[in-house]
């Protein structure tokens, strides 16, 4: 009998979420490697549980992943109102899902991204939309197998400098239809 779930964060959670934050980037390597070796796990602890503690918004949630007993943290998804400027009251954004790189392909990601959506729903999403890094082609991969494709949407985020220069991650905006159950 399989113990995997998913289910709203709580405080004491903050410190496995941010542990799997620093694991994912770091294995997905996506920005420079000076920033990825500055990701602090304990700076992230503090910025977790304040979402937790105090989310911008009453339609933010932070929910994670567990599995075995008594329900070890594998992943976490956070959700809430869209902020894109051509967003309307009922899109929703996916801000983040990562599941430890140590436990990928075993249906955690699936089963906190369909919690993740569930609780979308229930605060009246009916488009949801989540920004993914050009490069980062697993992640696209699974977001298009989970019925979510491109619109024309990028946006290019700066994460660094190397000497004068900006470094620039391209994320493309990947949307998908929640007014139906999948």
């Amino acid at each position: 009998m399989s113990s995997a779930g998913a289910r709203l964060a709580r405080t004491p959670d903050v410190d496995d979420i941010a542990r799997i934050q620093v694991a994912a980037w770091r294995s997905a390597a996506l920005l420079p490697e000076p920033a990825l070796r500055a990701l602090d796990p304990d700076d992230l602890s503090l910025v977790w549980a304040g979402a937790i503690l105090n989310p911008p918004t009453p339609g933010h949630q932070l929910l994670v992943a567990v599995d075995g007993v008594p329900g070890e943290v594998v992943g976490y998804a956070a959700v809430g109102p869209c902020a894109d400027p051509d967003a309307d009251a009922v899109t929703g954004e996916l801000l983040a899902l990562e599941i430890d790189p140590e436990l990928t392909r075993k249906g955690h990601g699936s089963r906190l991204m369909a919690a993740a959506a569930d609780h979308a729903r229930a605060a009246g999403i009916s488009t949801w939309v989540t920004w993914c890094p050009l490069a980062d082609e697993a992640r696209r991969s699974f977001l298009q197998s989970s019925g979510w494709s491109p619109d024309s949407a990028y946006r290019d985020i700066q994460v660094g400098w190397e000497g004068d220069e900006p470094i620039v991650v391209r994320e493309v905006r990947m949307v998908t239809d929640l007014s139906t159950e999948a």
